[in-house]
């Protein structure tokens, strides 16, 4: 018999600079994942970060051309990072820190978005994901002098991957992990599933509340939304935020604020999310040809839903996840 809701344990922190919120079916069982949500989000930044000089990918970042051996979660991270460049056409793309760099976006968030002084340095295009050399049998990775990676939302989809699968493997109970708007679900679901509020235009540290714009309840895989106005800032009067177009090293201008897409991992929906906003008009194609439930807000409040996505509020996406490959 599934879980009752009645029993489900919450908790919401602070990570990855941004939100961490964990659900489990079993509120006895919510410390001990709270433990290894924990262990799993330190481990990612320890690895994943660009403005830790202690973190592995500041050491990849700033090795002036040279290979550097990394840890297997640092190469699932590439891993995944390149596979969705790939995916996207090149889209989604890993060697856009430069780009984020120019643009400010070159520390901390919540530090960078303080500076608001006119840019100093014109926008970069990014230099290309096919520029990384990555050799997983030997663990080791080369870019470009002067090239920084950023793994950004792929790194953080990753971890709600991670944490939510191996909570749900070791605890044997149900398991939502929401990082930012980046969900993953594992294990057996509460009955009717699990209730996802969606906030169509949510900023920075906008911490999700109990409702949102629309809702929907997943049972299985992976749910992300991507957005113009999440991690934006201004300098010199001009708005910016965080979704790079590659070939311009400028923030998208798209004809979404926001778009919502499930698929059968956290990674994969996140991968889809921001190729949508990177793809504006031609996204709902790209989508529907994907078989990707997905919901797409204009810049007005116009809604657009594709590959099923529930047309009614608080309706079930179980049945509709699928993969992105």
């Amino acid at each position: 018999m599934p879980p009752a809701t009645t029993a489900l344990g919450h908790r919401t922190s602070r990570a990855l600079g941004t939100f961490a919120t964990l659900l489990t079916t079993e509120a006895a069982a919510l410390e001990r994942a709270h433990a290894l949500l924990t262990a799993e989000l330190l481990a990612v930044d320890a690895a994943c970060s660009r403005f830790r000089r202690s973190a592995e990918l500041w050491r990849v970042n700033h090795a002036k051309g040279r290979p550097v051996r990394v840890s297997s979660l640092l190469g699932e991270a590439l891993t995944v990072a390149l596979a969705a460049a790939r995916l996207t056409d090149g889209d989604v793309d890993p060697t856009c820190g430069t780009s984020l760099v120019r643009l400010g976006y070159d520390r901390d968030f919540a530090r960078a978005r303080r500076h608001t002084s006119t840019l100093r340095q014109p926008a970069s295009p990014a230099p290309g994901w096919r520029s990384v050399e990555f050799d997983p049998a030997l663990g080791e990775v080369r870019v470009p002098a002067g090239t920084v990676l950023d793994l950004g939302a792929t790194a953080k989809a990753l971890a709600a991957d991670r944490a939510a699968t191996a909570i749900a493997a070791e605890l044997g109970c149900g398991v939502l992990v929401n990082l930012g708007g980046d969900i993953r679900v594992a294990g057996p679901a509460p009955c009717g599933g699990w209730g996802v509020g969606i906030a169509d235009d949510v900023s920075f540290d906008g911490e999700p509340g109990a409702g949102g714009d629309h809702a929907v309840m997943i049972h299985t895989g992976g749910l992300a939304t991507s957005g113009t106005a999440v991690r934006s800032w201004r300098r010199g009067g001009v708005q910016l935020h965080h979704i790079i177009v590659p070939a311009t090293g400028l923030p998208a201008r798209s004809c979404w604020r926001a778009v919502s897409v499930a698929a059968a991992t956290c990674t994969d929906a996140n991968t889809a999310s921001t190729a949508a906003i990177l793809r504006s008009e031609r996204a709902t194609a790209w989508l529907a040809g994907l078989g990707l439930p997905a919901r797409l807000v204009r810049h007005d409040g116009t809604v657009e839903i594709v590959a099923g996505w529930p047309s009614s509020p608080s309706a079930s996406l179980a049945g509709n996840l699928a993969d992105a490959h």
